[in-house]
């Protein structure tokens, strides 16, 4: 069975910097699209990274462009995702998803596919 696990999260002041890391049993990440969505208290889930091995790109949520990359090491079969300049709004439960179509539209991101168990974010002001 896969198992999606990520870590890195925490508590971090406003302006800092944190890195997620996502990683698999059994699949190579290198194939599939991995998404990083994250859920704020009170609020919707939100597609917020993604990296498509399929056409070579990356696109990222209007909300964290500009701050945060999503990038890949095959060799660890871990994606990561570098948020800096934090703020309070990023707080929130982040998730890594490995996706089983070759899409980054974050609205095909379902129950189907593999999700990791959350990782709390808090930036502090």
């Amino acid at each position: 069975q896969v198992h999606v696990v990520e870590s890195g999260g925490g508590l971090v002041q406003e302006g800092g910097s944190l890195r997620l890391s996502c990683t698999a049993s059994i699949v190579t990440l290198a194939y599939y699209p991995i998404a990083w969505f994250r859920q704020a208290p009170k609020k919707a889930r939100e597609g917020t990274a993604c990296i498509n091995p399929h056409n070579n790109s990356t696109n990222y949520a209007d909300s964290v462009k500009g701050r945060a990359t999503i990038s890949r090491d095959n060799g660890k079969n871990t994606v990561y995702l570098q948020m800096d300049s934090l703020k309070a709004d990023d707080t929130g439960v982040y998730y890594c998803v490995l996706g089983g179509r070759a899409t980054c539209d974050y609205s095909v991101f379902g129950p189907s596919d593999y999700w990791s168990q959350g990782t709390q974010v808090t930036v502090s002001p």
